[in-house]
């Protein structure tokens, strides 16, 4: 046992995971000339396009990738969940995740696990060596674990997050230097703590490739003004990813991974308008702004993305919709969904999934009765103000996908068939050889 194990108190394989949120497998396979480094860890490893889950969204998707089980059981669905048995909502924190993390495993079995920026974290726990919150965190001070992170990170110039609203301008240019300063910034905390080398779990995500991507993703596949700097940015990722392997000591194995894939966004489509205008949902009066405004006669409504509840007796405060009528309810709807069309005809909704078929659990008690999944092109929105029509085109021109999220390892007997996110906290608990129930898990492990 060298010095290192001896301060980390154990000698054992370690992984570092990097979360890359919201890049598309296809951008990095149609471009091994800006993926350098992740090109070449795949052709040594592995490395391929793997599923979401349902429904592809960021505060869904990273419980459940860090989790390895659906949403029934960490109890987080979406940016926006509802309160049992009410019409009030909540934006799910990390309190709200109702599953063993990957990293308590690891802790729970004696090691040592460094965790940053992963979104729905917040407020870090204090039960791990070190934490800093990301995504939905309100400030840096209060997201850190111990207390004195924050102001090593404020030395470095840390952000939990980039200005999206920069990239509501029409001149990206600012847009895109911050997010180069938070991606800089991010980089540089990531490379200190990984060459601490304390640790037997570093996951570390960069969130800012999702922001990048719903402002200039169109500008990407369709030439646009910002092209060569959306590829610019993905270049830079990949020098800091590549930087971060080549500190790794030799007993580390690395895994750079997605939640989603990404596609050019079209319309923006607002599902609680289209649900009114199709008399499945009315308002208590004129001034309506959240789901608590909603009349008594209405059948269903919707969150983000694509989620749908029927307003059910028994369920919900003032249900409408009775339980004999359920099922014949559900069917409509579905129809309804899957004959929804676009300005030029083409189908909004790519296919409707069941909730009771993908979210079962403890907590399945809030899960959507139907879950639509988009036609590329078509971002699901809910809303419950008065709109102008159905269908939109705001400042954002990159969207979510359910397909084409990416894993790459350098570890090449990890087996990239038929992978979904579920996979990826069995591989690594297995790769660490940290002791597990593999029954505890949707997925599988690949190693």
């Amino acid at each position: 046992m060298g010095l290192l194990d001896r301060l980390r108190g154990q000698d054992g394989p370690r992984v570092a995971f990097f979360g890359i949120d919201g890049v598309p497998f296809r951008l990095i396979e149609n471009h091994p000339e800006v993926f350098e480094h992740l090109s070449s860890m795949q052709a040594t490893g592995s490395g391929g396009a793997i599923e979401s889950i349902v429904p592809p969204e960021s505060s869904a998707c990273w419980p459940s990738l860090t989790t390895g089980v659906n949403p029934g059981k960490t109890g987080v669905y979406g940016f926006q969940d509802r309160e049992i048995g009410s019409y009030e909502t909540y934006v799910p924190m990390g309190r709200d995740v109702r599953a063993p993390r990957l990293w308590d495993y690891v802790e729970q079995a004696g090691r040592s696990a460094t965790v940053m920026n992963v979104p729905i974290t917040f407020p870090p726990q204090r039960d791990i060596q070190r934490m800093v919150s990301g995504f939905l965190s309100p400030e840096l001070e209060k997201a850190c674990h111990p207390d004195s992170l924050a102001s090593e990170l404020e030395e470095m110039g840390y952000r939990i997050d980039v200005n999206a609203q920069l990239g509501h301008e029409a001149d990206k240019t600012a847009f895109i230097e911050d997010a180069h300063e938070t991606l800089k910034a991010r980089f540089r905390a990531f490379k200190r703590y990984v060459e601490a080398d304390d640790w037997d779990l570093f996951f570390g995500v960069f969130m800012t490739p999702d922001r990048v991507n719903h402002f200039l993703f169109e500008d990407y596949e369709q030439d646009g003004t910002y092209r060569d700097a959306f590829l610019e940015f993905y270049a830079t990722l990949d020098e800091y990813l590549g930087e971060l392997v080549e500190t790794m000591p030799g007993d580390v194995t690395t895994l750079v991974a997605s939640d989603h894939g990404f596609t050019t966004l079209d319309r923006e489509v607002y599902l609680n308008h289209w649900l009114r205008s199709e008399g499945w949902l009315s308002y208590q009066n004129e001034d309506h702004e959240k789901l608590a405004d909603i009349a008594d006669e209405t059948r269903a409504y919707s969150l983000i993305p694509g989620r749908f509840y029927l307003n059910l007796e028994d369920r919900e405060p003032r249900g409408s919709v009775s339980r004999g009528d359920y099922a014949e309810t559900l069917e409509e709807l579905t129809d309804m969904l899957e004959g929804l069309t676009g300005p030029d005809g083409s189908a909004v909704v790519d296919r409707v999934v069941r909730g009771s078929n993908v979210f079962t659990g403890d907590h399945d008690d809030i899960a959507p009765d139907l879950v639509a999944l988009p036609s590329d092109g078509f971002d699901l929105k809910a809303g419950f103000s008065d709109r102008n029509g159905i269908f939109d085109k705001g400042a954002r021109n990159g969207m979510h996908t359910f397909g084409d999220a990416t894993l790459v390892t350098d570890a090449p007997s990890v087996s990239l068939e038929d992978v979904n996110l579920f996979d990826i906290t069995p591989t690594i608990l297995d790769m660490l050889e940290v002791d597990h129930d593999p029954a505890s898990f949707e997925g599988r492990s690949l190693a």
